[in-house]
């Protein structure tokens, strides 16, 4: 199954996909690995990997947003899950107070920020999170989450294409 994804060209395009819907690694992990995929003899297109990657870091968002805060609530003292359960609504009490207290009227700016500056435990997953348990605008962070998808992408895409050549540099 490992060899479908590293060789075959439509199993990188899934791998990136799903690899994006992936909480804490999103498209953090997936754009080094669409570009690692583009120098290999696949054919692996680069613009559509970006393009896959970033309708695979955003076809959670509205699961998030309208369930992520009751399933958490729910399960926040039930056995096994609930201590996992709490530190995903702590964090995202934490993110989403932090962003309020920082961001005043400019909240759906620092939401995009958030989402698009790629730091660990920032990222679509945990912006939505922030964005429903602060009971905002759902259109509204949408954008401002999809603002940061681009932005993100755009950071990671830079820092892996440099990344990568200079890698390629040492190797060469």
């Amino acid at each position: 199954m490992l060899r479908f994804f590293k060789t075959s060209l439509i199993g990188q395009y899934i791998f990136v996909f799903l690899l994006s819907m992936v909480p804490l690694v999103e498209l953090r992990g997936a754009v080094p690995s669409a570009h690692a995929f583009a120098h290999t003899a696949t054919g692996f297109d680069l613009v559509l990997g970006y393009v896959i990657i970033a309708i695979g870091n955003m076809i959670p968002m509205p699961f998030i947003f309208f369930f992520a805060r009751r399933v958490l609530e729910w399960g926040k003292d039930k056995p096994i899950i609930g201590k996992f359960f709490s530190f995903c609504l702590t964090k995202g009490e934490k993110g989403g107070m932090k962003l309020q207290a920082k961001a005043g009227r400019g909240l759906y700016f620092a939401l995009l920020l958030f989402v698009g500056i790629p730091v660990p435990g920032t990222g679509a997953w945990t912006g939505t999170l922030a964005a429903s348990i602060l009971d905002m605008d759902f259109k509204k962070s949408v954008l401002a989450v999809i603002g940061g998808i681009a932005l993100a992408g755009t950071i990671m895409g830079l820092v892996s294409f440099f990344g990568l050549s200079a890698l390629l540099g040492l190797a060469g």
